[in-house]
């Protein structure tokens, strides 16, 4: 598989592989976890495939950049509408319900997260969003 699990290269102190999630912390709440085990797409490849043609998804993909720039998602062959997170150093940039088969979206970011539709309810641009260890405290 092109993809990778991302818990694949945290680990505890132990040295056992730990699960990684995603931590939604709103401007004005309490951080949340919007996903314990998040799927990472690291290489050309797994990113130019997304979630194209799965018939399930994982709680949460995620495309990681090396510095913040114009990032494009589209949805051909993405048969299940999903919610796109771009974020920027951290900070949620914009958030969009895509639509299968027709749905596109574009920002600056240097991390975009898709989730299954309703995954980012409650997610607005300027909250932050990060990827932590399982272990990590919230």
């Amino acid at each position: 598989m092109a993809t990778k699990r991302l818990r694949r290269q945290v680990f505890t102190r132990r040295g056992e592989p730990s699960a990684v999630r995603l931590v939604h912390d709103p401007a004005d709440g309490d951080p949340r976890t919007l996903a314990e085990d998040v799927e990472l797409a690291d290489s050309f490849l797994s990113r130019a495939r997304g979630l194209m043609f799965r018939r399930s998804f994982p709680e949460a993909l995620a495309f990681r950049f090396d510095d913040v720039g114009r990032r494009s998602l589209h949805m051909a062959f993405v048969f299940a509408p999903i919610d796109a997170v771009w974020v920027a150093e951290g900070e949620v940039v914009q958030t969009k319900r895509l639509s299968p088969w027709t749905g596109t979206g574009l920002a600056n970011a240097d991390l975009i997260v898709e989730m299954p539709a309703g995954g980012a309810d409650g997610v607005a641009a300027g909250d932050e969003l990060r990827l932590g260890a399982g272990t990590d405290n919230l």
